[in-house]
C-alpha cells in the first residue's frame, strides 16, 4: 500500500454509509433465510467460523499494515500473536453474541448483527484511546467518533459474513453425514 494515504474524516463516513448499505441488505437476507430454530443450531459452527474470519482478518491486517497503522498501537509482538490471539477471542465472542441473541425476544439474526456492530464500535473505543487516529500518520486527524461509528457498519458486515460461512458450514456437514 502507498504510504502517502490519508484516511480522513469524510472517507471514514463514506465508507460507513458504503457499509450501512450492505448492512441493510445483508442483514435483511439473513433475517428473513435464517430462522431462530436455524440459529439456535449455530451453537458450534458459529464459534468456530468466528475464529476462522477473525484470524484471517487479522493475519490480513497485520501483514498488509502493521508498519502503517498498528504497529503504532500493539507492542512488536502483536504482529506475530493478535492473530492468534483473535482466533480464540471471536469464538469466545461468537458464543457470547450467540448467547445474547438466543435469550432474545426478538430476532435472533438482528440481535447478533446488532451486537456484533455493538462489539466492533467498543473495541475501536479502546483503538482510539491506544492512538490509532492520532499516531499513525495515515489516520492523524481523523475523527476518533467517525472511526468508532465506522467500525459499527464495518463488525456487522464481518458478523453477517460469519453466520453465512457458520450455516454453511453447518450445511455442508449435514450433507456429508446423512447419507452414513
Amino acid at each position: 500500500m502507498p504510504t502517502d494515504v490519508k484516511i480522513t474524516t469524510e472517507l471514514l463516513y463514506q465508507g460507513m454509509l458504503i457499509f450501512a448499505l450492505m448492512d441493510a441488505v445483508f442483514v435483511s437476507v439473513l433475517t428473513w433465510r435464517v430462522k431462530r430454530e436455524l440459529f439456535h443450531g449455530q451453537k458450534w459452527t458459529l464459534p468456530l467460523a468466528a475464529a476462522l474470519v477473525w484470524f484471517g482478518i487479522w493475519r490480513w491486517a497485520i501483514g498488509n499494515y502493521w508498519e502503517t497503522v498498528y504497529a503504532y498501537v500493539f507492542p512488536a509482538w502483536g504482529q506475530v500473536w493478535i492473530p492468534i490471539i483473535a482466533f480464540f477471542a471471536a469464538g469466545v465472542s461468537a458464543v457470547g453474541l450467540w448467547l445474547l441473541a438466543i435469550r432474545s425476544r426478538w430476532n435472533p439474526v438482528l440481535v447478533y448483527c446488532l451486537f456484533g456492530g455493538l462489539l466492533g464500535s467498543l473495541t475501536h473505543i479502546w483503538a482510539v484511546f491506544r492512538g490509532v487516529v492520532t499516531k499513525p500518520p495515515m489516520l492523524q486527524g481523523a475523527s476518533p467518533l467517525a472511526a468508532i461509528v465506522f467500525a459499527f457498519f464495518e463488525y456487522i458486515l464481518y458478523w453477517c459474513v460469519i453466520l453465512t460461512l457458520a450455516v454453511g458450514m453447518d450445511w455442508l456437514y449435514r450433507k456429508l453425514t446423512q447419507h452414513k
